[in-house]
């Protein structure tokens, strides 16, 4: 049996080759919610210097309300897998929720993907896939990327990794302002989002 082929990337759906879906391959979206998503944008983009100066935390929250941020919009990203996700063969998964429980998500991918794996080989993959595990690992933290492209001095790639740290950038009025933007850019839509757990 030939092995599968992988393809990671940050495409928004409208962007993905038509001959991706013709081909009936099989999506996993790991969505994660607005404020801390924010968060990890922002010291990706001081950290990435390949991308321009990100500016100061007020006014990079402005850009990414108007979906100004180099990549596009967060909000636009995450709603046009939302909308495909029956007709498109996605499975859509929350960071909090791997967070929460990553052998149970593992075992949502493992069946999306018909696979079975014995529980001591699920517990090596919940193990190598920890945050702590993969902060350390230099071809998930990107410290082998030369520092003029990534410079981890000023915020490595895998930063954190937690839920909730937004409450840690936010002023409350800023708080107050963004969740404003939330709502009305995501009225039309009714996805889980989780900003703790």
């Amino acid at each position: 049996m030939k092995p599968p082929r992988v393809i990671k990337t940050h495409l928004p759906i409208q962007l993905v080759p038509k001959g991706f879906w013709e081909n009936k391959c099989k999506v996993i979206y790991v969505a994660r919610n607005a404020k801390d998503n924010l968060v990890s944008y922002y010291y990706f983009d001081r950290m990435n210097q390949i991308h321009p100066e990100p500016g100061p935390w007020d006014q990079y929250i402005h850009k990414f309300m108007r979906g100004k941020l180099p990549w596009g919009s967060w909000y636009d990203h995450v709603k046009g897998y939302w909308r495909e996700k029956e007709n498109r063969n996605i499975l859509y998964l929350f960071f909090e929720d791997i967070k929460e429980n990553p052998r149970r998500e593992i075992l949502w991918i493992m069946r999306y993907l018909d696979l079975s794996l014995p529980d001591n080989t699920i517990d090596k993959i919940v193990q190598l896939t920890s945050f702590e595990v993969m902060k350390d690992n230099p071809m998930t933290n990107y410290t082998f990327i030369p520092k003029t492209m990534f410079d981890s001095s000023i915020s490595p790639f895998m930063r954190k990794g937690e839920v909730g740290d937004w409450i840690n950038h936010f002023t409350p009025a800023q708080s107050e302002m963004f969740d404003e933007n939330y709502t009305r850019q995501m009225a039309d839509v009714d996805i889980p989002f989780r900003t703790s757990i």
